[in-house]
């Protein structure tokens, strides 16, 4: 089992910036590719980002690619999601996963585990 909780989320205007973080704890968190996931009122949960369990591969949304950084601490076991430049429709609730990064160009990653989610609110 690996257990992830998520915070950092919050009210922000447009154009500007986040930084949300996954704290994970249980089994090896080294193991496991991380992702975030966002899921807004009324819609599907979509990917968002995700990262290689050595920090090496990397998979973005189109929507948020050149504005959201995934990154990892291996001696924190966090998984961080900064955000920037950010617009209304950002708003959703984000999630933390742990799993497996897929060949899927829709949705390039599988999770096992899941947070609680964070949410995220951007105001225009």
């Amino acid at each position: 089992q690996v257990q992830l909780v998520e915070s950092g989320g919050g009210l922000v205007q447009a154009g500007g910036s986040l930084r949300l973080s996954c704290a994970a704890s249980g089994r090896t968190f080294s193991g496991y590719d991380m992702g975030w996931f966002r899921q807004a009122p009324g819609k599907e949960r979509e990917f968002v980002a995700a990262i290689g369990w050595s920090g090496g591969i990397l998979r973005y949304a189109d929507s948020v690619k050149g504005r959201f950084t995934i990154s990892r601490d291996y001696a924190k076991n966090t998984v961080y999601l900064q955000m920037t430049s950010l617009k209304p429709e950002d708003t959703a609730v984000y999630y933390c996963a742990a799993g497996y990064i897929v060949v899927d160009t829709t949705t390039p990653f599988m999770g096992n585990y899941w947070g609680q989610g964070t949410q995220v609110t951007v105001s225009s």
